[in-house]
């Protein structure tokens, strides 16, 4: 799974994370991912499945969490937005710090029992 760091301008800058990004009005969800992932990492993705749904720790948003295939090349980081993207497993997100109580959640319970290939950035969107 590709991960982010928070870069210096993002809320809560310097975590580890998923990528993320809210629905803009009159986007679906699907629509939301592909362009998140192009703003944050510039890379095009073509949405595969929804694997999770939770409700941010200050309760404000629902998070829906996706499954995705990357397409070729290398993360373009977006300047201020991400300062680092790494291609993690599980066990390895788990070890990253910072990372926020319900991103552990998400590796721990649903990743943990999917088989995700190692080239699938997902992540949740805020509604």
């Amino acid at each position: 799974m590709l991960v982010i760091r928070r870069g210096g301008r993002a809320r809560l800058p310097g975590y580890w994370a998923p990528l993320s990004g809210t629905i803009e009005a009159g986007e679906s969800q699907e629509q939301a991912l592909v362009r998140e992932i192009r703003e944050e990492v510039g890379l095009d993705a073509t949405p595969l499945a929804k694997v999770w749904e939770s409700i941010s720790s200050d309760g404000g948003f629902v998070l829906h969490w996706w499954e995705a295939a990357a397409g070729p090349g290398a993360p373009v980081l977006a300047p201020g937005e991400v300062s680092e993207a790494r291609w993690v497993t599980v066990e390895e997100f788990l070890r990253l710090e910072p990372i926020f109580d319900g991103d552990r959640a998400f590796f721990e319970r649903a990743l943990a029992t999917t088989d995700a290939p190692a080239d699938t950035p997902a992540g949740p969107l805020k509604r």
